[in-house]
């Protein structure tokens, strides 16, 4: 069980967070100053650090700088509120690993921690592990986490140290080439080349020649002799994509290749013997093809052995945000730039979107918003020039601010004690429990107190009063 430590000076804060986290399986404990953190633990023997940026003495990064004095240093995630975001910048120079805005809901908050935790365990080990998963590809791992990810890298792993001939179909740009290294890569073939070719790429009156090879004087051109690429495969594995482009003459001389293991090159009279494991991948239902007489139909069930059916992005649940923050992360380092997130509105965005490109159209698009990001922390909406219609789908609701009490009192400044009432659920979107708050609030308490009751500057509770349509009582 991971440890966490809380800190922060707010209690109704520093509780609800607690309880959020105990909720989510960890071991969670708190302090409400960076003193009385450094003097009740060892702050070495905690997984993660989350605390305010703003605290009684000492400020929360100087966690950072404590941190990294031990020797297993832990990664400090850094609370601040929106009128203070520009704070962050310096935090995450000092080395806080990410930084979160306040308020923030549930789900984000849940999602941050397990990304944090996810990347140190990848840091302390899990990477050599990786490297022999049957879905890791060198520099280019599978990601996901979802039921229908989860169970195609189960089959994956089940069919990779055969040598059985493998049909990968799903949609343009969900990853049928990574399935296919990800096989090669976990294969006894493993040591032996693996040879690509894209049967759409090639001109129809040079695909044979490509594969099969041809003799001296085959045809116009062929000034020497030349082996194909299934004599280069000969011992590793070919990978035939969009093999439905195929044309059917060359589709015949692939049959003889899976049925007899043998190999004639094109203006030749002469086979050659081959080893080699097949993998071919199409965007096209190859079955109506059949019947509309573009492939053969015995090529299909040699072909058809083990079907591999890859889902659309669209179908991958919340596997989307993680394959998109990592890319972010990817193209960062790429153009030398410091780490960028996803606006909340961005993953908003990402989610509802259809993705028609799937992972090809996700790696464009991330690509493009990290090179065109001006703003150091925070990748907009705006950047990612996704056409979703919002209003066609019904947004998930939010789980709740990490600022939701259960009939707690806080004492406030003049002496006097304010219970918040109970929230009815954990469904209470972030602008309805802010209402709220305000309405209930507004008048006990000044309009500072009211501010650092929400955990938020006065200018962003004029801000959201402003949007929210709440006058401020006089």
């Amino acid at each position: 069980m991971h440890r966490i430590l809380i800190v922060e000076d707010e209690s109704i804060i520093r509780m609800a967070l607690r309880k959020l986290l105990e909720r989510h399986d960890y071991h969670v404990s708190e302090a409400e100053s960076v003193q009385e953190a450094t003097r009740s633990y060892d702050i070495g023997h905690f997984d993660l650090i989350i605390s305010d940026l703003r605290l009684p003495g000492a400020q929360g990064t100087e966690l950072i700088t404590l941190s990294a004095q031990t020797p297993t240093p832990t990664p400090v995630l850094i609370m601040t509120s929106y009128a203070s975001l520009r704070s962050a910048v310096d935090a995450m120079r000092m080395g806080a690993v990410d930084y979160i805005a306040k308020p923030f809901d549930h789900d984000e908050m849940i999602k941050t921690v397990e990304r944090i935790l996810n990347e140190q365990t990848n840091k302390t080990g899990a990477t050599a592990t990786a490297s022999n998963s049957p879905v890791s590809n060198g520099d280019k791992p599978m990601i996901g986490s979802s039921p229908i990810m989860t169970n195609l890298f189960h089959q994956i792993q089940k069919v990779a140290p055969t040598n059985a001939t493998i049909l990968i179909e799903g949609e343009t740009g969900t990853g049928k080439e990574l399935v296919a290294r990800s096989i090669h890569s976990s294969s006894t073939r493993a040591n032996k080349q693996l040879i690509s070719i894209n049967c759409a790429a090639i001109p129809e009156t040079l695909i044979e020649s490509e594969l099969f090879g041809h003799e001296k004087g085959a045809f116009t051109g062929a000034n020497t002799q030349r082996d194909g690429l299934i004599v280069s495969a000969d011992g590793g594995s070919l990978f035939l994509d969009e093999i439905g482009e195929l044309p059917l003459e060359a589709q015949a001389r692939l049959l003889r290749v899976l049925q007899e293991g043998e190999v004639r090159p094109v203006g030749s009279t002469k086979t050659q013997k081959v080893n080699i494991r097949l993998l071919a991948a199409t965007h096209r239902n190859l079955q109506t093809r059949c019947q509309e007489g573009s492939f053969r139909e015995d090529l299909f069930f040699r072909l058809n052995v083990i079907n591999l059916q890859i889902p659309p992005l669209r179908e991958r649940g919340d596997d989307i945000i993680t394959l998109a923050e990592s890319l972010i992360s990817r193209y960062c380092d790429a153009n030398n730039k410091s780490p960028l997130r996803l606006s909340p509105r961005a993953k908003q965005l990402i989610s509802r979107h259809s993705w028609p490109g799937n992972v090809r159209e996700l790696e464009n698009t991330m690509q493009r918003a990290v090179i065109l990001c001006e703003d150091p922390l925070e990748i907009g909406a705006g950047l990612l020039d996704l056409t979703a219609d919002l209003s066609s789908t019904t947004p998930k609701r939010n789980t709740g601010s990490a600022y939701k009490p259960s009939h707690s009192s806080a004492a406030h400044h003049d002496g006097h004690t304010n219970e918040l009432s109970p929230l009815a659920n954990d469904d209470l979107s972030l602008e309805d429990y802010f209402q709220r708050v305000v309405l209930e609030n507004q008048d006990s308490m000044n309009e500072t107190e009211l501010a650092k009751k929400l955990g938020i500057s006065r200018k962003c509770l004029w801000e959201r009063r402003q949007k929210l349509g709440i006058p401020r009582k006089k």
